[in-house]
């Protein structure tokens, strides 16, 4: 298989949702109970018609074979809004990528994060960030690989544990 990473276009825009609902499944859907799993489907349209359109965002398609194949993967990015506490922060936040199950470790992840990286550049970002499920150990690792290291940790609580508890 050849692979073709081409950047969205308007008429990618059901491509891209597919994609992205997958992921919402896969991922958000199996590790947070609070998550609506369905809204790609149901309320993503202006949002991803956005990442394709604007500027300072970046829809990624990764197809098989040529620029009509069958879409193997995604990649969404944009740069973060300046910030008074880091001004001198340039940064270019990778917000979701999926590969399909049968793509994955054949390199299309890798292929998209290096456009990534080289957008984020063009943009004038200093910095690029990812955020991932601590218990998608495979997604952790796989963004490690690519220089990204842990920064902040995030931790929550199910407050009806507490309840339980008592």
């Amino acid at each position: 298989m050849s692979l073709v990473i081409t950047v969205a276009r308007v008429e990618d825009v059901t491509a891209l949702i597919q994609s992205a609902a997958s992921l919402f499944q896969e991922d958000g859907g199996q590790r947070d109970p609070f998550m609506d799993a369905n809204w790609p489907t149901r309320n993503g349209l202006d949002y991803y018609l956005g990442m394709i359109t604007s500027a300072r965002s970046l829809a990624l398609l990764a197809r098989r074979d040529s620029t009509e194949g069958t879409v193997v993967g995604h990649l969404t990015g944009q740069m973060r809004a300046p910030n008074e506490l880091r001004p001198n922060a340039v940064v270019a936040e990778l917000v979701s990528m999926r590969v399909t199950e049968e793509q994955r470790g054949h390199g299309v992840g890798a292929k998209l994060v290096e456009h990534f990286f080289s957008w984020a550049k063009e943009q004038g970002a200093n910095q690029a960030t990812v955020s991932a499920y601590a218990s998608n150990t495979d997604a952790v690792c796989f963004y490690q690989g690519r220089g990204f290291q842990p920064e902040l940790i995030g931790l929550k609580i199910d407050l009806s544990s507490l309840d339980q508890q008592a």
